[in-house]
């Protein structure tokens, strides 16, 4: 079993900066792939950034390259360094973990979910 838990939402001006924290414990061969999802208002839950423990490997959608940065300080924290946040940012962020080691895409991939932290961006 794994637990998550994140933190570090809040309310950031466009253009500013924010970072998100998730807390895991449990089984590490749970957490191969660490991940942050986003769910903005009305619409479906959307890949951000992917961490490959193992390798170090990364992946971000294209709407965030260049802007985020997923990381981990120690085992147990996964890092989401976010920068020139702009409307589109707003969302629930989620933090999730699986022990795939290898395409960690989509949310079926991830059997371990926090219960996710609010990040609203204004204009």
């Amino acid at each position: 079993q794994v637990q998550l838990a994140e933190s570090g939402g809040g309310t950031v001006q466009a253009g500013g900066s924010l970072r998100l924290a998730c807390d895991a414990s449990g089984d590490v061969s749970s957490r191969h792939c660490m991940a942050w999802f986003r769910q903005p208002p009305g619409k479906g839950r959307e890949r951000v950034a992917v961490l490959y423990t193992r390798n170090s490997g990364t992946v971000y959608a294209d709407s965030v390259k260049g802007r985020f940065i997923i990381s981990q300080d120690g085992a147990e924290k996964t890092l989401l360094q976010m920068s020139s946040l702009t409307p589109d940012d707003t969302a629930v962020y989620y933090c999730a973990a699986s022990p795939r080691l290898v395409n960690c895409i989509a949310p079926t991939d991830f059997p371990y979910w926090g219960q996710g932290t609010q990040v609203t961006v204004s204009s």
